[in-house]
């Protein structure tokens, strides 16, 4: 979600340049760094001000050279590569039930569980949940009762998806440096196998199971469960595309978009299941 979610604001950025006339004829590249650069003046840090930002980089820029970028690339690696390192060698040498993600291999025995690592990247979503649709199910905000009630089972569902979501993630980004041997070439293969079979046999069957046994499952929540498989796939299809410098489709791109907030409608629809009431 977090990388269609900034594929989103780069084509936002892309459209106000060409609206703008700001737009290179030498390549789609230098398009693209030159809307990333807009994005990151944009982004707030500390008290700087559009103002500031545009002073800084009057003042900076002339000083900035090959070489010097060359230097600056020399520093930073040598900072990041044993990290780095580290890093790829634990997530290519743990065995895939020992991670958060991986924790769903346990999907074929149909039982659905969650990681913790999972439950905390649910919680930003859960909480503007909360804020956004708790008002129009007539529910007080302010009292940890009521939202008591229903947390446990939103929170769940949540979770269980931004554990897909993140297993979805690291099929595109396993990490490639580092691996240097045949075995973990073949480690590496394996995992990106499993990990798509996940996908590729009704991902949300687990949790299903579970909503169903409590009564909550509708015809219209196993619908958008099947919108956040098409849209898992589109944005495995955009990254790769990104990532190879291949062209994207604007309609994959749109229909990703409009996908994209699947979750927020099952959570509108188990809201009303567990009230008692027919989903709007």
């Amino acid at each position: 979600m977090e990388e269609l979610r900034k594929l989103e604001q780069l084509q936002r950025t892309f459209t106000f340049m060409q609206s703008r006339s700001f737009v290179s004829s030498s390549s789609i590249d230098s398009n693209r760094f030159l809307a990333n650069l807009i994005l990151l003046l944009l982004q707030p840090c500390g008290e700087l001000n559009l103002d500031n930002k545009c002073n800084l980089l009057s003042e900076y820029i002339p000083k900035i050279s090959v070489t010097f970028l060359e230097e600056a690339s020399q520093w930073v690696s040598l900072e990041t590569d044993e990290r780095d390192s580290q890093e790829n060698y634990v997530e290519l040498n743990n065995p895939p039930d020992k991670t958060d993600c991986r924790s769903l291999q346990i999907n074929h025995k149909d039982v659905a569980m969650v990681g913790l690592e999972a439950m905390e990247r649910a919680n930003s979503t859960l909480e503007d949940f909360c804020r956004s649709y708790f008002m129009f199910h007539g529910i007080d905000i302010t009292s940890p009762q009521v939202i008591f009630k229903y947390f446990p089972v939103l929170s769940f569902t949540e979770s269980f998806i931004y554990q897909l979501d993140g297993l979805n993630e690291k099929i595109l980004y396993i990490p490639m440096e580092g691996v240097t041997t045949p075995e973990k070439e073949l480690e590496k293969e394996k995992f990106q196998g499993w990990a798509m079979n996940v996908f590729e046999k009704d991902p949300f069957r687990p949790l299903l199971n579970v909503l169903k046994c409590r009564g909550l499952l509708t015809e219209r929540i196993r619908e958008e469960f099947k919108s956040g498989e098409v849209y898992w796939a589109l944005e495995r299809k955009l990254c790769s595309a990104l990532m190879c410098k291949m062209e994207i489709s604007i309609e994959d791109v749109m229909r990703a978009i409009h996908l994209k907030s699947f979750d927020y409608r099952v959570l509108n629809l188990l809201l009303y299941q567990l009230r008692g009431e027919e989903g709007q």
